[in-house]
């Protein structure tokens, strides 16, 4: 557990330190801003000039103002004190006072979130297996499925949920919630059936040929020898394939003038100017996949474990 947990906790005090010590530049201009206003004496003076200085240099001529840039109500970069305050408050705060579903609180904002991604992981998912299992059942379907599945994964994301959004709209689908779904699969299906291709190619050719020995059908070596030898591929898929839903619900609340989920939390504090509504709406999604990738984590050790394939 220790030596696990080493290699992490390096990494993350790493990426922390990093963070405080980037505070300073990425605020400088906005502490010296706020300074020139109250009457401090800035170093240049005059708001034009301290636009063209190079940060360093304002940082060297101004050292007595660095210290204002970790406490500013609307950083550029807040610390990450300020960022774990903000998802406290939005989060165990509000379930402390019994507000946990309020339009402030960002486990309800997640929930809206976690709808979508659950029915476009379970959509993309789908496809996803079907595809692939298709794909390896017929050369024909192979040559012709796999190249637009390819072509799909480069159209951007943000460019086609609009189309979807009005698509969905003309076919007499009201609200938000189909879009989204949408959106998320098809960010999913694609690593899913890749992996699945992947799983269900995996038995070597004895394998195969010691079925034919016991006069196995077709049917019977896919679902015996084929299937249980893909699971470890499939849930490596499935791990990357919910973290994608996730994003493409998030991406999907953009465009849809969503006013509740995660996404249309980022897009509100972006419009009000309030970044740490942003960055505590970024921790929340990122903790929420961790969640996610953790859970099929656990599920693929207890499923494989069953079935003899891990100890």
């Amino acid at each position: 557990m220790t030596k696990t947990l080493l290699p992490v906790l390096t990494v993350l005090f790493g990426i922390l330190v990093i963070w405080f010590l980037a505070v300073a530049p990425m605020n400088i201009r906005v502490t010296l801003d706020q300074a020139a206003r109250a009457g401090g004496d800035v170093v240049p003076t005059g708001a034009v000039e301290r636009r063209e200085t190079s940060t360093l240099s304002l940082l060297l001529n101004n050292r007595s103002y660095i210290a204002g840039g970790y406490d500013l109500d609307r950083p550029r970069l807040p610390t990450p004190t300020q960022v774990g305050q903000e998802l406290w408050k939005t989060t165990g705060a509000m379930v402390l006072k019994g507000r946990t579903w309020s339009k402030r609180s960002l486990i309800y904002h997640g929930w809206i979130t976690l709808q979508s991604t659950f029915w476009g992981f379970l959509l993309g998912t789908t496809v996803g297996i079907l595809g692939a299992v298709l794909v390896v059942k017929s050369r024909v379907l192979e040559m012709s499925l796999v190249p637009w599945a390819i072509i799909s994964q480069a159209v951007p994301i943000v460019a086609l949920a609009p189309m979807i959004i009005v698509l969905s709209s003309q076919a007499g689908i009201d609200g938000r919630g189909f879009p989204k779904a949408l959106i998320s699969s098809y960010l999913c299906f694609f690593p899913v059936m890749v992996g699945m291709i992947k799983g269900l190619r995996s038995p070597s050719g004895e394998q195969l040929d010691l079925l034919k020995t016991y006069s196995a059908s077709g049917t019977q070596q896919f679902l015996k020898l084929r299937v249980p030898a893909s699971l470890p591929y499939l849930f490596t898929s499935l791990k990357i394939g919910v973290a994608a839903a996730l994003v493409g619900a998030i991406v999907g609340e953009l465009p849809t003038g969503a006013i509740s989920g995660l996404g249309a939390r980022i897009l509100i504090g972006d419009q009000f100017g309030t970044p740490l509504a942003i960055w505590a709406a970024l921790f929340a999604a990122a903790i929420l996949a961790g969640v996610l990738v953790t859970l099929l984590d656990r599920t693929q050790h207890v499923l494989l474990r069953k079935m003899g394939m891990r100890t």
